[in-house]
């Protein structure tokens, strides 16, 4: 079995283990779950070491035809572009287990979803098969329902059920432009690019339109575009913090990276879908900041900004330029990090007080101040705080703007300055102002809490302060990409 076998399965397996084992002990399922997901980070890491950042094409390949009639394979391989998302799904998830020690009530089935979930989320990073690629992404709807609907807040039925349906009803306009692909499939080895690759040169114009359309609604929905993000606050708001990591994180980025795929490959189609992309990269970064600044729920204006930071990443796909789409890889790692530590950190405090309305809370730094600190430094992060990974990619994705259309961007600065509103007005709130008698218990973060923050807000700091190992990962993938979409 090679390398992205292992790693894939890994979390498979463990799953596996925890639905025959017993579930009357809880500290066995966490251990069990938490084991096999520290493994598939080691997987995860080793990957990384044997990467070679400097090859364009996919590396460690694995490929068993599954139905030739068909053309059906099963197909794994990694690249620059995937191989971040590949190592962020395997630590958000570590780090989402480490935070779930709040669920009490059906452990057992709780840990076998995340690690189902973790199971489908690798494989679409893995796919190289349109066909496998499609089952992956399916998979992952399967856990968030019960996740978010077994384990969410009140309205957590209406969450999962709008979830699901949303995403059920993009994968249908995905399904018709695979099934389209897929007739130029059979020669090429089920590899995703080839597949596209040689559409490019078979299809014509108005196909390759029509195929990429489909694309964009179906990654759009996940991603979310506006105005196909209605799922997202209230799945984000009633979800566990746990899952909120994953759904913020890694669920987001399935999209970005569907979507960079398809444009990428799709060049005539891509050159006239770019200024309808660049105008809702635009508005959702502005839509997502006023939302986002108009919150008093933590965990709501966690969800729309999410909506403004995802459409910093679509404005770089859509420069079709390498510092475009290097910022929107870039923000793709960033926003996981930024989210996953800003929703772990809500979470963490609504167990101790009850509540997320930020007018509930003053002066928590007095109380509070590991907390406070890491809280900070997140929320800066998300305003694109120089020294922070957040900044790098915003410029990426600033200068990859300007070098496609110019003016345009004092939109995008608008934004940033919505961004940094809502950031510091969060900040000020939360920390600053008299101490309130009901906050005066509120318990700081323990060792073991700080050490699944540390990781987090550790990765925007260093990755902010040392961003060229992160560019350079993507440097010859982005290359090769660009070269196809070029005119």
């Amino acid at each position: 079995m090679g390398i992205l076998s292992t790693l894939l399965w890994t979390p498979a397996l463990g799953a596996f283990l925890l639905a025959v084992a017993p579930g009357g002990n809880a500290f066995f399922i966490r251990l069990i779950a938490q084991t096999f997901s520290l493994l598939t980070l080691v997987f995860a890491c080793r990957l990384l070491g044997t990467f070679d950042p400097t090859q364009a094409q996919l590396q460690f390949r694995e490929f068993f035809v599954v139905n030739p009639d068909v053309g059906s394979a099963y197909s794994l391989g990694v690249d620059g572009l995937s191989m971040p998302m590949v190592l962020m799904a395997a630590l958000l998830t570590f780090c989402a287990l480490l935070a779930s020690h709040a669920i009490t009530n059906g452990v057992k089935g709780y840990y076998f979803c995340m690690l189902l979930l973790e199971f489908g989320m690798l494989g679409v990073f893995l796919s190289q098969d349109w066909a496998l690629f499609y089952v992956f992404w399916e998979v992952t709807l399967i856990p968030l329902f019960f996740l978010i609907g077994r384990w969410g807040g009140k309205r957590r039925h209406a969450a999962s059920l709008n979830f699901v349906l949303y995403t059920m009803g993009g994968s249908i306009f995905m399904l018709i432009s695979l099934l389209a692909i897929s007739q130029y499939d059979l020669d090429y080895g089920g590899s995703l690019m080839a597949s596209l690759s040689q559409s490019t040169y078979s299809m014509s114009k108005t196909e390759q339109i029509l195929v990429l359309l489909g694309l964009i609604i179906g990654f759009g929905v996940k991603m979310p575009i506006f105005p196909l993000h209605g799922w997202l606050p209230l799945a984000h708001v009633e979800a566990p913090s746990p899952v909120s990591i994953l759904l913020s994180g890694i669920l987001l980025k399935m999209g970005a990276y569907g979507l960079l795929r398809s444009i990428a490959m799709l060049p005539q189609a891509a050159q006239f879908f770019q200024s309808a992309l660049m105008i809702l990269g635009l508005i959702a970064m502005i839509y997502g900041g006023l939302l986002a600044w108009r919150q008093t729920d933590l965990k709501a204006m966690v969800a729309y900004s999410s909506i403004s930071h995802m459409g910093i990443v679509l404005l770089g796909i859509a420069t079709l330029n390498e510092t475009g789409m290097t910022g929107a890889i870039l923000q793709m790692t960033a926003h996981g990090f930024i989210a996953a530590a800003l929703f772990l950190l809500v979470g963490l405090l609504y167990e101790r007080t009850h509540t997320r309305n930020v007018r509930h809370y003053s002066s928590l730094i007095q109380v509070t101040p590991r907390f406070a600190v890491f809280t900070t430094l997140a929320l800066f992060a998300a305003m694109g705080l120089p020294g922070t990974v957040g900044f790098i990619a915003e410029f990426h994705a600033l200068a990859g703007g300007f070098q496609q259309w110019g003016g345009w961007m004092v939109l995008f600065s608008l934004a940033v300055l919505l961004s940094a509103s809502y950031a510091i007005r969060t900040v000020g709130l939360l920390f600053t102002g008299p101490v309130k008698a009901e906050m005066q218990q509120v318990g700081d973060l323990t060792l073991s809490e700080m050490f699944t923050a540390g990781m987090l807000v550790g990765g925007i700091i260093l990755l902010g302060l040392m961003p060229q190992p992160l560019i350079a990962l993507s440097e010859a993938t982005v290359s090769h990409l660009h070269s196809l979409v070029s005119p």
